[in-house]
């Protein structure tokens, strides 16, 4: 089973909200004054909490409601014609009623499993105070009484099983002093016209490639905004704006396989989308390179030196490393804790750091997809450093307390509808031992000299990956490359490939990086783990690494299309 995932086009970008304006970059928010909706839970919450601690049995002692709402739209288009256009508005409440104590509580994990504890309902996407009220209490009924039963099965099978003292003496749930905030997220008109005759102009240019069996441009945007309210005292509201212009295409190798590229810009301003030019040249690098994909030989398995662009260096980080780094897994027994007992260890080569901040909202010229002002449990978003010169200094933490952590660091974080759990947001990978593109490419040459390898590899794009972190299976991840190149010693041009993974184990693969490069790179993408989907990136150098392991995809080896493609009219 796969724990964890990155990927470029994630979940949340598939859904269509309301149109949502590209004006002034979007900020921080400024603070004001409590919007209508946090008014209206905070007093249904109040009364909901106040009437089953003098009724019901077990009693809450925690509460809170998490609302998320999403405002945006999307529209693609394909050989000069608008083929989508649509948008939404969508509210979702998410209840959690924790019954017990800190101590012992209906959360509290039980041989690995998770439960799903959570009600979850639509709110209107109105402020109508009768109707927001009786889903609230509807669902907070609902909530506690799934927390009296677990909290049963729970107590029953606490007497039944050993514990170590470590693990028994450690709390369910953190303290947490409450925060306030309410900050602004400000509506602005969306030129929808413009951009449609945008993305139609530029998805005519695929005509020139007709080899190609489709092709899109899509742009997805959308306004975000979460308000949180708990029975502690916490009320918060922010959010945020995300924009992804992305450009895509497939083709028929001519064994048969299918193969796909693309291409994405990200912002949290569409004001800082590329310009008109660079899209165009983006279109014409994405059916330039899948033509040459198309007559590109298949990899082989093979081991040996490589390096992974920046981007590809954040996919492999962000598996082989960031989700090991989840505090959470070192409360499941049935994780393999890569890094328990390693605080203060070296984990990494001394010149690596490793450092996770939500707080940064752009990096290396870019925005970044994984900030926020506060988790998805109220608390701050806080800059960690994870590790500092090689050496592990701390865990991504929610409010679950684990073994020298007890406390939470603003990385408790869940889709709607799940509950949260320490995740990954902004990882960034600093190196003190860099070296430039051409140097890094000499190194790679030595390398593949001293080791008598007929050729290294070079990964340029990666679409995404995945990883196993269970101790039941193989500790083992996946990076999924697009394109990648064999790279000779003595001077030979570059021979592209097509259909490689990378694979391995992690320890393993941690002692094989060598150097890094001297410019950071941002891959933005969604992760998909145990409690749903969330926005996040990685910045990072390429790495050139001693030893890596490739294998090949599986195929599919359908005959190419029989039918003669039709004439190619573009719509003017």
């Amino acid at each position: 089973m796969r724990k964890g995932s990155i990927s470029r086009i994630g979940a949340a970008l598939l859904l269509l909200a309301a149109a949502i304006p590209p004006g002034s970059r979007a900020s921080n928010g400024q603070a004001g004054a409590a919007p209508a909706l946090a008014d209206i839970l905070a007093a249904e919450l109040d009364r909901n909490f106040r009437i089953l601690k003098e009724k019901a049995e077990p009693k809450p002692y925690y509460i809170c409601y998490r609302v998320a709402e999403s405002e945006g739209g999307a529209m693609a288009a394909t050989l000069g014609s608008l083929a989508q256009r649509g948008v939404n508005h969508r509210r979702n409440l998410d209840v959690t009623v924790r019954v017990g104590s800190p101590k012992l509580d209906n959360f509290h994990l039980l041989k690995g499993e998770r439960p799903r504890l959570t009600a979850s309902a639509p709110l209107p996407v109105e402020d109508g105070a009768a109707a927001i009220r009786r889903i609230a209490w509807r669902e907070t009924d609902r909530a506690w009484r799934a927390a009296a039963q677990r909290l049963m099965q729970v107590e029953s099978a606490v007497k039944m099983r050993t514990e170590t003292a470590e693990m028994a003496d450690l709390p369910d749930f953190s303290e947490q002093p409450p925060a306030v905030e309410f900050q602004d997220v400000p509506r602005q008109k969306f030129p929808a016209e413009e951009w449609a005759a945008k993305l139609r102009k530029w998805s005519s240019i695929f005509s020139e490639y007709p080899m190609l069996v489709t092709s899109n441009i899509s742009l997805q945007w959308q306004r975000e905004t979460r308000t949180f309210i708990s029975s502690e005292g916490s009320r918060t509201h922010h959010g945020r704006y995300f924009y992804r212009l992305s450009i895509n295409a497939t083709a028929k190798g001519y064994d048969g396989n299918d193969l796909n590229l693309f291409e994405s810009f990200d912002a949290d301003d569409a004001a800082r989308l590329p310009r008109d030019g660079a899209v165009e040249q983006a279109v014409r690098r994405v059916g330039a390179q899948l033509t040459a994909l198309m007559r590109a030989r298949p990899a082989e398995p093979y081991v040996g030196p490589a390096i992974l662009s920046g981007t590809a260096a954040g996919v492999f980080f962000h598996e082989i490393f960031g989700h090991r780094i989840e505090g959470h897994r070192l409360r499941d027994e049935t994780e393999g804790h890569t890094f328990a007992g390693s605080v203060g260890k070296p984990v990494l080569p001394e010149f690596l750091s490793v450092i996770s901040d939500p707080t940064l909202r752009r990096a290396a010229g870019q925005d970044l997809n994984g900030w926020y002002a506060y988790d998805d449990e109220g608390v701050p978003a806080q800059r960690v450093v994870v590790v500092e010169k090689g050496v592990l200094r701390n865990f991504l933490m929610s409010r679950l307390p684990v073994p020298g952590f007890a406390r939470t660091n603003g990385h408790g974080r869940a889709q709607p509808g799940i509950e949260p759990l320490s995740r990954q947001s902004n990882l960034l990978v600093e190196s003190s031992k860099r070296a430039s593109r051409e140097e890094l490419r000499r190194l790679l040459q030595a390398e593949i000299r001293r080791q008598n390898k007929p050729y290294g590899l070079y990964f340029e794009k990666v679409t995404g990956g995945f990883t196993r972190t269970r101790r039941g299976g193989l500790q083992a991840f996946t990076v999924i490359p697009l394109l990648v190149y064999r790279v000779y010693a003595d001077g030979r041009p570059d021979e592209l490939i097509r259909g490689a993974d990378i694979v391995g184990t992690p320890l393993a693969s941690f002692s094989k990086i060598l150097a890094t490069g001297d410019q950071p790179e941002v891959f933005n993408g969604y992760c998909g783990a145990e409690s749903g989907n969330v926005p996040v990136a990685v910045v990072a150098p390429a790495l050139l690494v001693e030893e890596i392991e490739i294998q090949r995809q599986p195929e599919s080896k359908d005959i190419p299309p029989i039918l003669p493609r039709p004439a190619m009219e573009v719509q003017q």
